[in-house]
């Protein structure tokens, strides 16, 4: 059984991970509307991985004995400056989680609820990844600058990378 204060912790990283893909839904429609298919698929994906993340936090959270609480969203933004703002965005975002996840870490352990956080040591590490692949983009968007030739085929490889499904660990 989870005590209360790592339930609660545990649904505020449900919303997280919702909202999670709800940016990245609304970045990916900002792409296809901009020509960028594989931009497109990439975060259409991403933002089923984030689902994907918080079922299992629901899950998790119900198995043992609390209750998941699933969360209303805030309106993700609409518009995106450019392709670098998307992927500085993803970046910055993918920072935040990593910090929400550690302080749900932190808690834990505080509260000696080691179960919960064997299970979250699969987000401490799965973050490791996400951080690794957003700055990863971000270096490669940096080198492209504003040369369209290069954007067509960061877009292009995109598109290839994505036609593989992501395993979300669910």
């Amino acid at each position: 059984m989870v005590s209360n204060k790592v339930e609660k912790a545990l649904n505020e990283q449900i919303k997280i991970e919702a909202e999670s893909s709800q940016f990245y839904l609304a970045m990916a429609s900002w792409a296809e509307t901009k020509g960028l298919n594989g931009t497109a698929l990439f975060l259409y994906q991403h933002a089923d991985e984030e689902r994907m993340h918080m079922l299992k936090l629901v899950k998790f959270v119900n198995e043992r004995g609390g209750h998941a609480i699933i969360p209303a969203l805030d309106q993700p933004p609409v518009e995106f400056e450019n392709i670098q703002n998307v992927f500085q965005n993803l970046l910055d975002h993918e920072v935040f989680v990593t910090t929400s996840i550690n302080k749900v870490v932190d808690i834990c352990l505080g509260e000696k609820d080691y179960p919960t956080h064997n299970f979250m040591q699969w987000y401490v590490a799965e973050q490791i990844e996400e951080e690794a692949l957003a700055r990863t983009m971000m270096d490669k968007i940096n080198m492209i600058g504003t040369d369209k030739g290069g954007l067509y085929l960061f877009d292009r490889d995109l598109e290839n990378l994505s036609a593989t499904p992501i395993d979300a660990g669910v």
